[in-house]
């Protein structure tokens, strides 16, 4: 029954990494390793046994080199206009969903509970990861993600803090400070986080730190070139490079599933879209996943990609692909008779009519693509693994079928996410497979804390001898 904790003094601070990086350092001291969340906020889910979970949970499960699962992320978040939807362990909770914010915590502490007991009592250590700042002092009597986590695993926490940003040092202060005692004797290190600066000039910044806290900083963990996905998704983390094919993603306000586009990034110029002239040059323009689809084809009206979108299609050489709400998008008519999403026109580059039901389908697949021509013939017959998170049901017009691949010239679309995760996919479309895996990234995050974390403190923390 042993965990160790990762909070941060902020969002965006590093959590999600740093906490993918122990899972994998503390699998390699042999450790049996479970991830845990308790509450996440993403339009980014993966679909394990039982539904779906963060991404980030979800990645840290496969780099502790177990199966991802619910209880590793019982309470996900999905942002809804003015609101979002509760998914709890995996699944959609339509009652809780409708209560207001600050009424759902506490309906949702038992499940957090629960989980996080069956995990301590199953795996040599649970590696809890935070979420915002355990300093969020308006939000404290609702926490169910920070410090009563902690306290319910009995674990020890480091303290993460975005060096890069600026101020690291007022805010690991700050965030302490504004702590009750209770929960400040809880932090037992703080580590800089993505640091990229001349490591002299940070004396005598953490000695006085300790001096003030009493808590030492256990790491200066530098900036990391990596291939995980962003906890959004979509993110470029180096300059386009010449030479490789471009492929425009367009971004709309409620894009989901991105992070499945991480690999790409290794064998195309990937480029995140939202202005029509985004598009020029484009050999593939994608459209991604959606958690809005109808609020969505407003905003590509709005913005003028819908035209634009539409005229890349006619361009020789141009392919447009749709994954999901994609597919949705690109057929000619939304229909909503439940009221679940809304209605619309689509765009119309492809024989299609998407209906809403209230029942979200979440499940994973397995499937011999069918025989393609055109721009998208060399997937014909790929054996391909996927995963289905959608409430929209889709027939082609004409014979009432629902396809879960369609094409029309250089269009296409399909339902299945995770893809562009296979290299067989990416190299016959852009004709190259990623030269780096997931584990190799895994293991490039646990060399980075041998070389740049107090691995004894890491040890005791876990109650390694």
């Amino acid at each position: 029954m042993t965990a160790v904790m990762i909070q941060g003094c902020t969002s965006w601070a590093g959590k999600s990494l740093l906490t993918t990086a122990l899972c994998r350092w503390y699998a390699r001291q042999g450790l049996k390793v479970a991830p845990f969340k308790a509450q996440n906020m993403s339009n980014n889910a993966r679909v394990v046994d039982g539904g779906e979970i963060g991404v980030a949970q979800w990645l840290q499960a496969r780099a502790a080199g177990v199966e991802p699962e619910v209880r590793m992320n019982p309470v996900l978040l999905k942002p809804e206009a003015g609101t979002s939807q509760v998914v709890r362990l995996g699944r959609v909770d339509e009652e809780l969903s409708r209560r207001p914010w600050r009424d759902r915590s506490e309906a949702l502490w038992p499940t957090v509970e629960a989980a996080l007991a069956e995990l301590l009592d199953e795996y040599d250590l649970v590696v809890v990861e935070g979420a915002g700042s355990p300093a969020e002092i308006n939000l404290a009597a609702n926490d169910i993600v920070n410090m009563r986590v902690a306290e319910r695993a009995a674990a020890p926490v480091l303290l993460a803090v975005d060096i890069d940003r600026g101020g690291a040092f007022a805010h690991l202060y700050g965030t302490w400070a504004l702590l009750p005692p209770e929960h400040r004797q809880r932090i037992r290190g703080f580590v800089l986080n993505r640091f990229r600066g001349d490591a002299s000039l940070l004396p005598p910044g953490p000695q006085q730190l300790q001096d003030l806290t009493g808590v030492p900083t256990v790491g200066v963990v530098p900036m990391v070139r990596h291939d995980l996905p962003d906890e959004d998704g979509a993110a470029l983390r180096a300059p386009a490079r010449g030479g490789l094919p471009p492929v425009a993603i367009v971004r709309y306000p409620a894009a989901s599933n991105l992070d499945e586009f991480a690999l790409l990034e290794q064998v195309a110029d990937v480029r995140w879209v939202t202005a029509p002239w985004h598009l020029d040059g484009a050999a593939t323009v994608l459209l991604p996943g959606s958690k809005h689809v109808s609020s969505d084809l407003e905003w590509l009206r709005s913005t003028g990609l819908f035209a634009a979108v539409r005229t890349a299609a006619g361009r020789p050489g141009v392919r447009v692909l749709g994954v999901c709400g994609g597919l949705q998008l690109l057929g000619r008519r939304l229909e909503d008779p439940h009221g679940v999403d809304g209605a619309g026109e689509g765009l119309g580059l492809l024989p299609l009519t998407t209906t809403f039901e209230p029942e979200k389908l979440v499940r994973r697949r397995s499937l011999t693509l069918p025989s393609l021509d055109g721009p998208w013939a060399g997937l014909s017959g790929l054996a391909v693994d996927g995963y289905e998170i959608r409430q929209g049901r889709t027939v082609l017009d004409g014979d009432g079928s629902q396809p879960l691949v369609v094409s029309a010239g250089n269009v296409a679309g399909w339902y299945l996410h995770g893809l562009f995760e296979g290299p067989v996919v990416l190299e016959a479309l852009f004709g190259a497979r990623p030269s780096r895996t997931l584990d190799d990234t895994f293991e490039l995050l646990a060399d980075v804390v041998d070389e740049h974390v107090d691995t004894a403190v890491l040890r005791s923390l876990a109650g390694l001898s």
